[in-house]
């Protein structure tokens, strides 16, 4: 069966009268090959090259049964030769699909959603800038960002997927002083905890880490030939902040492995009226929208907390704002006072990376602010009716928002950066304070 894979994609690459080419070594880029073979025989559509290499898939080993006097097929980590059909497609512009030699005769299409959008706008008519990957400048990004969401219409499924979220800065400059603070921020402030909840993950109120928890959680640094790479992984997930191209700084939240997340779904072959709950997440088109939810979540979690490292309006200023009692409907709602145990804690529990994508109920804070579940009806319902009053207080600030139609409540824009503000500087050094001051 190797042999007649191999013998039919030499056929196709012969009958194209394309290059087909052996690599071997790992370090070499098959994408720099490809681009370079396209621009040297001024390829614009169809089968660019084929490339083979020796990698790694997850096949199967005969192993001998003592028992059963049979041989088993034992899944296992081997290695063959693997051949990548390089293409520009009409819709999807260059791709490429990685085709294993051996069985189960795996087959991954790999397509870019930025290079599917370039030729979106090119039908669409709006003019922009590219270089590599990325869009320095687009005239109509509202347009834009709309083809782009409409990627998402297609009746695949995703094995690996990367959602990326790009910040296009006016001024290299800019971004060039700023980025090293960023990237300080990354490594030696948020810890396996914040990365955790960046994708989603859920952390003991106490501290620590979930003893459920099997797995790693690592923050590396790596410096590349487009830029600084921060990088966070929890087990096979991650998210990434790059520098790109001197003026776009990029957020990339990648998902190898789906099934460490959850959806909120009917079981598997179920109709769609059965009971629902949180169960793993799947690589089908079903889940495909809800993919892409959580990884917008993970990439604005870790902009607003990068925001907070940039603010430029003085903490005294922020803190004034909800260090004094206002009005709301017609009410007095006292003053915040973030240093006090009780409020410091209250802005803790609203601001956990958890309850970035669904929001957070009066159920979901009562175990953050009262610890223990009561001991009766009568105990519930007072706690109920003391975190009402704290969400009232929260809302009469500003700082969050009722969803509607719901019992949830999000971070609003000034709660997002108020909030990361005041918990930031109730952790600073003094001494780097005092010197600040």
């Amino acid at each position: 069966m190797t042999q007649q894979v191999r013998n039919a994609t030499e056929a196709v690459a012969e009958s194209a009268g394309r290059p087909l080419r052996f690599v071997n070594s790992p370090s070499v880029s098959k994408e720099d090959i490809a681009r370079g073979i396209a621009e040297r025989d001024g390829i614009s559509q169809g089968l660019i090259c084929v490339l083979s290499a020796v990698e790694v898939l997850w096949s199967y080993d005969i192993h001998r049964n003592r028992r059963t006097r049979m041989l088993d097929l034992v899944p296992a980590s081997r290695k063959c030769l693997h051949y990548y059909h390089y293409f520009i497609h009409p819709q999807l512009g260059f791709m490429h699909a990685r085709l294993a030699t051996w069985f189960p005769l795996t087959v991954h299409v790999c397509i870019n959603g930025r290079e599917w959008l370039a030729g979106q706008m090119d039908r669409a008519g709006i003019d922009y800038v590219r270089r590599d990957n990325c869009f320095t400048r687009i005239d109509d990004l509202p347009r834009a960002q709309a083809l782009l969401h409409d990627q998402l219409r297609t009746d695949w499924s995703a094995d690996e997927s990367e959602w990326a979220s790009d910040v296009m800065f006016k001024s290299p400059a800019m971004l060039a002083g700023l980025y090293p603070t960023l990237v300080r921020h990354g490594m030696q402030t948020l810890g396996s905890r914040d990365v955790m909840r960046f994708l989603g993950k859920r952390v003991p109120n106490a501290g620590g880490i979930d003893k459920s928890f099997k797995g790693e959680v690592v923050t590396d640094l790596k410096e590349r030939a487009e830029g600084v790479r921060v990088k966070h992984r929890v087990k096979r997930n991650a998210i990434k902040m790059y520098d790109k191209q001197g003026s776009v700084l990029r957020v990339e939240t990648t998902l190898n492995d789906a099934r460490d997340l959850k959806v909120y779904r009917p079981k598997e072959g179920d109709g769609p009226d059965a009971p629902k709950r949180w169960r793993p997440m799947r690589k089908g088109v079903a889940d495909l929208h809800r993919r892409a939810e959580v990884c917008q979540a993970a990439n604005e979690r870790y902009f607003n907390s990068l925001a907070s490292v940039g603010q430029t309006t003085p903490l005294g200023q922020l803190a004034a704002k909800v260090c004094r009692p206002v009005r709301w409907k017609s009410r007095r709602a006292r003053a915040l006072n973030p240093l006090c145990m009780d409020d410091a804690r209250l802005l803790e529990a609203v601001s956990r990376g958890e309850f970035a994508v669904h929001g957070f109920r009066n159920r979901d804070l009562r175990p953050l602010l009262h610890g223990s579940a009561p001991a009766s009806k009568v105990s519930l319902r007072r706690q109920a009716g003391a975190v009402t009053r704290k969400l009232r207080l929260l809302r009469a600030h500003g700082l969050i928002r009722k969803i509607p139609r719901t019992h949830r409540y999000q971070l609003t824009a000034k709660g997002q950066t108020t909030i990361t503000a005041l918990l930031t500087a109730r952790q600073a050094d003094t001494v780097a304070l005092a010197k600040a001051a």
